[in-house]
């Protein structure tokens, strides 16, 4: 994610209405159970694949989002958010080990709490170019280089790659410049051009086009929320209870994990 752009003022995010994550938090587990389920658990002469490819493919972008949502928003300490996201992750790591797969690999949440702590890190230091109370800039320049060589590094290891642990970042960048007043062409223009790294990121993360059209799509969505739309969108009706929330990932695979084990 660049410092700053040249020709645009950063301002602080205007703070939406976070009502949409409500109605996230279902579909998320949603499309995600349907995604691990269809992948896992239903034989293949069943040909069901196409709803991991499309309904499953909602999933990723849509946590990635959530994430980068409250870490703009609604958290004053992404770094503990980020580690909670984590230990999620460290319990899910076996059970999510247990699932039929070529390689060694890294659970998604650890995609997102990397994502979630580069993403602030970049964005705090934006802030701070903004206002002029960058330390040393050639500092700051081979921390952001070495960044770069741990992302280079990492990206194998953890589930979708060198783009997974964009998506972040990328939904920062594009969150802080929709949210911004755009009353000048620049600025408007700044904004729209804030989305492009997010979507062809997203374009890249999964190889059909069934599945590149259901993963840019749910990002054109977040970008239109974070656009104004957030603002009418109203409390979910019944809200996930925090327990759910919190131990469904590592839950859901244990049980995916012990049926596959009775189905040998």
């Amino acid at each position: 994610m660049p410092l700053a752009s040249p020709s645009v003022t950063f301002q602080e995010v205007q703070r939406p209405s976070s009502a949409w994550t409500g109605w996230g938090q279902w579909l998320a587990l949603v499309t995600m159970t349907v995604d691990h389920v269809t992948r896992y658990l239903l034989p293949d002469h069943w040909d069901i694949g196409w709803a991991s490819s499309s309904i499953g493919r909602i999933a990723f972008p849509l946590f990635a989002a959530m994430v980068a949502w409250h870490a703009l928003f609604n958290t004053r300490n992404p770094l503990r958010y980020a580690r909670r996201i984590l230990v999620i992750g460290l319990v899910a790591q076996l059970p999510y080990l247990a699932m039929p797969r070529d390689h060694f690999q890294l659970n998604i949440c650890f995609t997102l709490a990397l994502g979630m702590f580069w993403g602030s890190w970049l964005y705090d230091l934006t802030r701070q170019s903004a206002a002029g109370t960058l330390r040393s800039p050639y500092i700051t320049a081979l921390l952001i280089a070495l960044s770069g060589l741990a992302w280079l590094t990492i990206g194998p290891w953890v589930e979708y790659g060198h783009q997974g642990l964009l998506m972040i970042p990328f939904y920062m960048l594009a969150f802080q410049a929709l949210t911004q007043p755009a009353e000048t062409l620049t600025s408007r223009l700044w904004a729209a051009s804030s989305a492009l790294p997010l979507l062809l990121n997203a374009g890249l993360l999964n190889s059909s086009d069934m599945a590149k059209s259901f993963t840019v799509a749910t990002c054109l969505a977040m970008l239109l929320l974070a656009a104004g739309a957030a603002n009418r969108i109203p409390q979910v009706g019944y809200a996930m209870p925090r327990r759910v929330w919190l131990a469904w990932y590592p839950a859901h695979f244990a049980v995916i994990a012990l049926l596959l084990l009775l189905m040998e």
